[in-house]
């Protein structure tokens, strides 16, 4: 336990990488449990509210081959948006995917997809989910590698604020974008204020980005959503 009481907790399974974080909590001493209206039950709510349980739909890791490379920006691309679609097919979230690679050698750390209402979490977009897990995998809270090798971020969708400063403190070096912020604000989601000036600042990070990498396809992903009449949260 470090200072702040908080307990990382990182389990990979058969099923899915998962995160749990668990925020320590002082036992209760016997007095106050036998103080009225307290008893054990209510301890173990307690517990259970400073708990956060954070996975991958179990059929990520049916359709997933993660000792597959992807070559090409298109090929990376092609995954996020399978995952995209996926995600709307199988009712598990929003029509947005993530993932991180390690360069060189175009090897697949993580991958995310929306979960904001499956985990009844806002935050829980692709990219932070693939962020997340990635760092999750890697032991380390930063993306930021050593020499001359780098872990790039691929979206289906150009990132909302959140994800787009997630990405600028993960470390990751690269973002590559497929559709674009202004369909995901025509489905009805907020994107947040992310201007021209919010990417030249990444980029005078030393942050290199790629828009438009096979914006139809991920577009039809949104088109799919309307579809189905999918939930827009937080709209």
């Amino acid at each position: 336990m470090n200072k702040t009481g908080l307990y990382p907790v990182r389990k990979a399974s058969r099923k899915g990488l998962f995160l749990i974080i668990r925020k320590g909590i002082k036992k209760q001493g016997y007095k106050n449990s036998k103080r009225k209206g307290y008893d054990m039950g209510n301890q173990q709510r307690e517990k259970e509210d400073c708990s956060i349980f954070i996975n991958l739909p179990s059929w990520v890791f049916e359709v997933l081959d993660f000792a597959a490379p992807g070559c090409t920006d298109e090929d990376k691309m092609r995954l996020t948006i399978r995952l995209a679609c996926e995600n709307v097919l199988q009712g598990t979230g929003g029509p947005f995917g993530a993932a991180i690679f390690h360069q060189p050698g175009n090897r697949l750390v993580a991958v995310g997809v929306n979960s904001v209402e499956r985990l009844q979490n806002a935050i829980l977009h692709a990219e932070v989910m693939a962020i997340m897990l990635a760092e999750a995998r890697l032991k380390s809270y930063s993306l930021r590698a050593k020499g001359s090798s780098y872990h790039e971020l691929i979206t289906s969708c150009e990132p909302c604020a959140m994800c787009l400063g997630a990405a600028l403190w993960s470390g990751a070096r690269r973002i590559v974008c497929g559709a674009g912020r202004e369909d995901a604000s025509g489905l009805g989601f907020e994107e947040g204020p992310v201007f021209p000036e919010s990417y030249r600042y990444l980029e005078a990070r030393g942050i290199e980005i790629v828009h438009g990498v096979l914006a139809d396809e991920a577009r039809a992903v949104f088109d799919l959503y309307r579809q189905q009449q999918g939930l827009i949260y937080n709209a």
